[in-house]
């Protein structure tokens, strides 16, 4: 052992005396600095076992002089020390009045050990086993560090920095540590301990640096206030956790219960509202206006109402959270404000069911109400209409007298069809408001639209025809050279050109209708035609299409006409004759046995008219390729052979 270890005594006593001055440094004592001399008077003693015991130990000599009153206070410590269970083996009053130091550092490590070491236990093991299993633990995983006893596990001040670091790691830097600076570990940890932990410090560096084996009972001693210090520190955290977990529980549980309130008033204002809104609503008669509180109403339960199911659920399953977080604390149960209960939700809720039924059985009576009114009103227009269309019929059918007084009644039935399109589009109307309804039944009537549509378009379209038939017999009964058959022809002809019914046709339209009677022209002839037979407006009306038809069908028995007639039937062929003299080319119009018959000619005015024209050569002459090798007749010069007059002849050579 170096000159600078001490005895274990010495540190001892060190170390207990400063562990005493400790436990009554708030007393009003002077301080000990001798447990030889400062406890012989027993008031330290007796101060001390309060202190530790938490018992009043009851009356004693507060200002001993004689041996004999401080050995009464020495008993009556010694006394009070037994009394607890705690043996006293070969001391009593006389050594501690004496100051034999062995037996008092004896009674003070008693009084360690059964005050502040017993009552650690780690793990089932007590006192000294406990304590070191209880620095073993809190250690663990630190580097360099390996406590197995009280002693020389202590010496390099890493396990004192370890114990601090674990609790307090905001004081120290443990990986910065000098390992083999032992001295400045323990000065910092004692520092350290003794500043901002509040463990006073009963060793010296030298207690443990300076000394080949450190006093186990010092050791023990110092870091015994190491346990009850953390442990202490333990406790306060783990109550600021339970106070702090009860506070959040309240604070969430207020929370809650505003937030409770709040969506419990807001539902109910929100269902008393809208009953309010469905008790002061009305209709407006009409089959939209219901439609749409249908809808808005359908609308209504898929959104609104599952927001509100949903809130409910809601606000009950928050209840049921609130009661279940204060019984957690077995405190009383949430009582809401009046009108805000469960009870008055579920009441409220019935009440909005009931206003539901009774709006939804308004809505529909007021639909069927409805869709009535528009079969009844629908069926009476349709069934007046379907009449009045009757009567036309039967008028139409029942004419009587002659032409002139016909077509004056046919002229007033065509006046009587214009009002009717002003009822048919009401009954549109009527229609369409029964087809927004969805109506597709209607025991009240048999009619549809479209067939009272399709009825007054075959009624017009019949007291029209009957006009224009009426007109053309009177125009046949005016025109003596054509027949009813002929005049019957044009009238189809124009009325079937005639597509939209104006009792005119334009040009091309009055062209198509001419061909459509096989009256063809060419182009420069159909100009002539259209502006003779329109008086120069570029339309022919009725009247002008039938003056047209009989003055260019009826037989004027003219040579000009059976020129025309040849011409037509020859369909326009003409044959071309070169004259090398002169270079001249000249065109001859021919005809063939075969147009003849085509044109649907008796056989014998056939063989008749071409054993009187004379025939063309071929050979001379160019034809038209299909009537190669057959005979082919000169009618013009066959007609020009039956004319006496020059002019005539040349008249209808031109034509020809």
């Amino acid at each position: 052992m170096s000159h600078l270890d001490h005895s274990w005594q010495e540190i001892q006593h060190k170390t207990f005396t400063k562990w005493l001055n400790t436990r009554l440094s708030s007393l009003d004592l002077t301080p000990a600095v001798s447990l030889k001399t400062d406890l012989s008077d027993g008031i330290r003693l007796i101060c001390l076992l309060e202190t530790i015991g938490n018992e009043n130990l009851g009356k004693y000599n507060k200002n001993p002089r004689l041996r004999v009153q401080k050995a009464e206070n020495v008993n009556i410590a010694l006394e009070y020390i037994k009394s607890r269970g705690i043996p006293l083996t070969n001391i009593g009053a006389e050594d501690i009045i004496d100051g034999n130091l062995k037996l008092i550092l004896g009674l003070l490590w008693t009084l360690i050990l059964r005050f502040t070491i017993a009552d650690i236990n780690e793990e089932g093991y007590t006192a000294k086993e406990g304590l070191l299993l209880w620095c073993q633990r809190q250690t663990s995983g630190y580097a360099n560090v390996n406590i197995c006893d009280f002693t020389t596990s202590w010496t390099d001040g890493l396990s004192f920095c370890a114990l601090i670091h674990k609790h307090r790691p905001d004081l120290l830097n443990f990986d910065e540590l000098d390992i083999k600076d032992c001295r400045k570990n323990i000065t910092l940890a004692f520092e350290v301990a003794s500043k901002y932990i509040g463990i006073p410090q009963l060793l010296d560096v030298e207690d443990i640096c300076d000394v080949s084996k450190p006093d186990e009972r010092s050791i023990m001693t110092y870091i015994a206030q190491y346990f009850h210090a953390f442990s202490t520190l333990d406790k306060v955290e783990t109550a600021g956790r339970r106070v702090e977990k009860f506070a959040k529980t309240m604070q969430s549980v207020s929370i809650m219960q505003s937030d409770y309130e709040t969506k419990m008033k807001q539902l109910i204002d929100s269902i008393n509202k809208i009953q309010t809104l469905w008790g002061i609503s009305t209709f407006d008669d009409s089959y939209a206006d219901a439609k749409l509180q249908s809808l808005e109403f359908n609308d209504y339960k898929k959104t609104l109402k599952r927001d509100w199911v949903k809130e409910k659920l809601f606000l009950e399953s928050l209840m049921h959270d609130i009661q279940t977080k204060l019984k957690s604390y077995c405190l009383k149960n949430y009582i809401p404000p009046k009108g805000l209960e469960l009870n008055d939700l579920d009441i409220t809720w019935k009440g909005l069911i009931k206003a539901e039924v009774k709006k939804s059985r308004q809505i529909n009576e007021k639909i069927r109400d409805i869709k009535e009114n528009l079969r009844r009103s629908f069926a009476e227009k349709a069934n007046n209409f379907s009449l009045m269309l009757s009567t036309i019929s039967i008028e139409i059918s029942g004419l009587k007298g002659d032409l002139e007084e016909q077509l004056e009644q046919v002229t007033l039935l065509k006046e009587h069809i214009k009002p009717l399109r002003d009822e048919l589009q009401q009954l549109k109307h009527l229609d369409e408001n029964c087809k927004e309804a969805k109506i597709e039944e209607n025991d009240y009537t048999n009619f549809s639209y479209d067939d009272l549509e399709y009825e007054l378009d075959l009624a017009s379209d019949s007291v029209h025809k009957k006009l224009q038939f009426i007109e053309c017999q009177i125009l046949t009964r005016q025109k003596t050279n054509l027949t009813p058959a002929q005049m019957k022809e044009f009238d189809a002809v124009f009325k079937h050109f005639d597509r939209y019914g104006i009792g005119a046709l334009q040009g091309d339209v009055f062209t198509a209708a001419l061909a459509a009677l096989g009256l063809a022209y060419d182009e420069q002839e159909m100009e002539d035609i259209i502006a003779k037979a329109s008086s120069d407006t570029g339309v022919v009306t009725y009247s002008q299409f039938i003056d047209f038809l009989v003055d260019e069908m009826e037989d004027h028995n003219s040579p000009d006409q059976v020129l025309l007639a040849f011409r037509d039937v020859a369909d326009g062929k003409v044959s071309k004759q070169i004259i090398l003299i002169n270079c001249l080319n000249i065109f001859e119009p021919y005809v063939t046995e075969l147009d003849l018959r085509q044109s649907l000619i008796p056989s014998t005015e056939v063989e008749y008219l071409i054993s009187q024209m004379p025939e063309l050569q071929e050979n001379e002459t160019e034809v038209d390729e299909e009537d190669h090798g057959y005979p082919i007749f000169d009618y013009c010069s066959y007609m020009e052979s039956l004319l006496d007059l020059n002019d005539t002849i040349i008249k209808n050579k031109n034509t020809c």
